[in-house]
């Protein structure tokens, strides 16, 4: 939702900046991913510093796209690259906050994680596939920007149960939204 709303809007403000850079924004990927993995490893102990951390990650996910695009460097790998650590970070954060709420003797907690972490890996395949089938499908209204921006909240309020309630509704009614999408896409085909 946020990505179909605001779509590139940070290009042009940081697109002084990306012209001076010289690292690959495959390099900004990369660190991004680390810099999530520290947060996945320091959530379950220091859920505030966690956050910083994922907001941080987040800021490199945004930079290597708008380097790539300001300086031509856009590539079919480096898309590829780059949903596929976002698919290994989605899974650390949720599996972190899954091991800070068995820490926490919050059951409900660890299968909302979890049930979360699901709706998340369904999102994305529910993208890919309607690309391998032709049909664009940037709809649903808990897409990836959404979702780091929950888990960092609950990261600084300590209010994970009703966050995890709502990206665990909310990722699977994105879900639904995406093959609503793709079925009336198809039909529209066929007509």
């Amino acid at each position: 939702m946020l990505s179909a709303k605001l779509g590139h809007f940070l290009d042009g403000p940081l697109e002084p900046v990306a012209r001076r850079i010289r690292l690959t924004p495959n390099f900004f990927t990369a660190a991004g991913f680390l810099i999530t993995v520290v947060a996945a490893v320091t959530i379950p102990y220091n859920q505030k510093t966690g956050g910083v951390l994922i907001l941080l990650g987040g800021a490199f996910d945004v930079l290597d796209g708008v380097v790539a695009r300001t300086n031509g460097k856009v590539t079919d790998f480096g898309a590829f690259l780059d949903s596929v650590l976002d698919r290994y970070s989605d899974a650390l954060l949720f599996l972190a906050i899954a091991w800070y709420m068995v820490l926490q003797g919050q059951e409900t907690g660890v299968f909302l994680s979890i049930g979360a972490l699901v709706g998340t890996f369904l999102i994305s395949y529910a993208r890919a596939r309607a690309g391998a089938l032709g049909r664009n499908c940037h709809t649903g209204i808990m897409e990836r920007p959404e979702r780091i921006i929950l888990i960092a909240v609950a990261c600084f309020t300590g209010y994970f149960l009703p966050i995890l309630w709502l990206l665990f509704i909310l990722t699977h009614l994105t879900v639904i939204q995406r093959v609503i999408h793709v079925k009336k896409e198809c039909l529209k085909q066929k007509t």
